[in-house]
C-alpha cells in the first residue's frame, strides 16, 4: 500500500500515513537500510504487520521523478496526492 512519510523518529522508525488513512509507525527493515535515505514527504511502499495493525515495514521509496510519473498516470489515491 502507498504512504506518506510524515515525521522521522529515529531508529530506523518513521511515522507513515497510509493510503487507508490510517498513521502508521513505519520500520525500516535492514536490507534497504543503509541504501535508500528517507525524507519526510517521500512516496513509500508500506506493508502493514498482519498481527499489529498499527506498524508496517517500509518495502520502497519512489524519487520525486517516480513519485510525479505516478502522479501523471493517476495511479497515487487522492488523500496521498501531494506530488
Amino acid at each position: 500500500m502507498f504512504g506518506v512519510a510524515d515525521q522521522l523518529l529515529g531508529a530506523s522508525r518513521i511515522k507513515v500515513m497510509c493510503e487507508d488513512g490510517v498513521s502508521r509507525m513505519g520500520r525500516i527493515p535492514g536490507k534497504i537500510r543503509k541504501r535508500m535515505w528517507i525524507r519526510e514527504g517521500d512516496l513509500l511502499i508500506v506493508k502493514p504487520w498482519e498481527f499489529e495493525p498499527t506498524k508496517a515495514d517500509i518495502m520502497y521509496r519512489y524519487t520525486k521523478t517516480q513519485a510525479s510519473y505516478l502522479h501523471r498516470r493517476k495511479a497515487i489515491p487522492k488523500n496521498l496526492d501531494i506530488f
